[in-house]
Formats: structure tokens, C-alpha cells, sequence
């Protein structure tokens, strides 16, 4: 699957694998290994960005993947996020979609929205907003309609 199917296809929330398709190189090759990890991972899907034109130069819609956060105690030192445009050359599959009744905490960003949480149910999203204190965020619940129409469209994980 391509990262264009996925812009297209995934909802925000899904689990997103990437991959170039090579076999993983041995523990002992450092810099191999670490080149190999930075083509292919797992992450949850964000943020879709659709292609923007400007006088200078045009951006290809693109995919952000939220690959984790490095933390000391409960201070957040790094997020790691990732862009991929939808003309790149790994292959991407989703791993896993939201489940019905799950939340998404999602934060509009210019005419996009961004996902900031992934809760399980409206109560865990709505103290995850309060101690977080995004003014502007929304909740949007996972429901059956939208798994369902997943199901029908053949986009099943």
C-alpha cells in the first residue's frame, strides 16, 4: 500500500507500519541498523496535509506519524513525529484502526486538524483535555458507522 492510499483510506488514530522493504541488518552493524530503522517503524497516524502551491514551490500532500515520546518522570522530553509525503517510496500498511467507542482529542491547525490523543472512551478523553488544557480541541468519537463504512469500502486492517 502507498502513502497516498493511506492519506486517502486511514482514519486519524490508525496504527501505521512503514517499510523499504530490505531485511533488518545485525545489532552489530550500528549505522546500518540505525539507517534501516529510520525507513521503517510504526506509528499513529496524526495528521493528513493536503498538496499546497505557493509562488515558489509545490508541497505533496503528506502523512504525519506520531512514533512515540521519550519521557523523565511524567515531563515529555521529545515527541517523535514523522511526515511522509504520498510520493514516497516506502510501503505502508495499516496495522490497526481505532476501535468503536474509542475518542480522538483533535486539535484544528489552519483548515487541518491534528490528532492529540487517542483515549478509550469519552470520560479517559475528557480528563486527558483537562490536565492537558488544549482550548480549542475537540472530541470526535469512533463509531460504528465509520468502522462499518471501512468494512463495506474494503479497508479493513
Amino acid at each position: 500500500m502507498s502513502a497516498y492510499n493511506i492519506y486517502d483510506n486511514a482514519p486519524l488514530g490508525s496504527l501505521v507500519r512503514y517499510f523499504d522493504g530490505t531485511s533488518k541488518p545485525p545489532t552489530r552493524f550500528t549505522k546500518k541498523l540505525a539507517a534501516w530503522e529510520n525507513r521503517n517503524g510504526v506509528g499513529r497516524l496524526v495528521r493528513k496535509q493536503p498538496s499546497r502551491e505557493r509562488a515558489t514551490y509545490t508541497a505533496a500532500a503528506s502523512i504525519t506519524l506520531h512514533e512515540g515520546n521519550f519521557a523523565s518522570g511524567s515531563v515529555i522530553l521529545v515527541t517523535v513525529m514523522r511526515n511522509h509525503s504520498v510520493d514516497s517510496d516506502l510501503g505502508f500498511e495499516i496495522v490497526e484502526r481505532p476501535k468503536i467507542g474509542m475518542v480522538r482529542v483533535l486539535h484544528p491547525i489552519g483548515d487541518d486538524e491534528e490528532l492529540l490523543h487517542l483515549a478509550e472512551n469519552s470520560e479517559a478523553a475528557e480528563l486527558w483535555l483537562a490536565r492537558a488544557g488544549y482550548s480549542r480541541a475537540r472530541l470526535e468519537e469512533v463509531t460504528a458507522d465509520e468502522v462499518s463504512a471501512d468494512a463495506v469500502e474494503g479497508r479493513a486492517a
